[in-house]
């Protein structure tokens, strides 16, 4: 039963847990030497990341909360559909850029001696972007996960909050490094990592107005499904290629394991 008295321990825990996205981009802001071989194995861990989530938590997710209203046929079968309606809907999107302007389309290798031209550049600041919007929108059903947990229960909220919180600082290097590299600015890479984050209480106090009137385990269900499809495609059709473009696969293969390893790590450790 939500308690209206763990309202501000609910509000704080989901924003500190919210906020933990924008430690990832200090990270960035903290790190001194940048190259093209850093930023492939960024780029790859960050894919490593998001196709971790998608796979093993969001997907399985979705697909547990549609099958207790559905049955577990119907249930996967719905999972599935708005899995890769989440693909369909990112991949219209990338289509409807202009190639000219479109980072799928860039064909330009990176300069040589590990440094990166204006081109990349551009390329680079879209794909922060694109990031910052998964990440909110990952966010925003995490937020209403921990702040209806808290407002329940402030011990499980707790817990939820951690575990999210461990989750959102490789999130925020996802975010941080290619606007950093796009613009040079640490300031605008860590705001932005900050700012993909705030989607976490939003979604949070949405989920305590809304939850009891529209918000089910179906309507839950399909819009974790949707977000892992988003990611799954983000990770492969824009983070994977991006790391390979400058010029160091197996660095770019290693991050993307590395990335796998420390989301895998961070639900065993909690």
């Amino acid at each position: 039963m939500l308690t209206d008295s763990h309202f501000p321990i609910a509000l704080l825990l989901t924003l500190l847990a919210g906020l933990s996205t924008g430690l990832g981009g200090v990270i960035v802001l903290l790190t001194k030497k940048f190259s093209t071989k850093t930023l492939s194995f960024a780029l790859g861990f960050s894919a490593g990341v998001m196709l971790f989530i998608s796979m093993t938590e969001l997907f399985a997710e979705a697909n547990a909360g549609l099958r207790t209203v559905f049955g577990e046929k119907t249930g996967l079968l719905y999972t599935v559909l708005a899995f890769f309606a989440g693909i369909a809907i990112i991949a219209l999107i990338d289509n409807l850029i202009p190639s000219k302007e479109n980072p799928h389309e860039y064909s330009a290798a990176p300069s040589s001696g590990g440094t990166i031209q204006d081109g990349d550049s551009s390329r680079l600041m879209r794909l922060g972007l694109f990031s910052v919007i998964a990440i909110a929108i990952h966010n925003f059903p995490e937020g209403m996960a921990t702040f209806v947990s808290a407002m329940e229960n402030p011990q499980t909220g707790i817990s939820i909050a951690v575990a999210v919180a461990i989750h959102n600082i490789p999130e925020g290097i996802m975010v941080a490094i290619p606007i950093y590299y796009a613009t040079r600015k640490r300031g605008k890479a860590v705001g932005n990592a900050f700012l993909s984050g705030l989607a976490e209480p939003v979604g949070g106090v949405a989920g305590y107005l809304l939850l009891s009137r529209i918000f089910d385990n179906s309507l839950n269900g399909v819009v974790l499904a949707v977000v892992a499809g988003i990611m799954t495609y983000i990770a492969l059709d824009e983070l994977l290629p991006s790391a390979e473009k400058f010029g160091h696969h197996h660095l770019s293969i290693i991050g993307v394991i590395t990335g796998m390893a420390v989301m895998a790590a961070s639900l065993i450790l909690i």
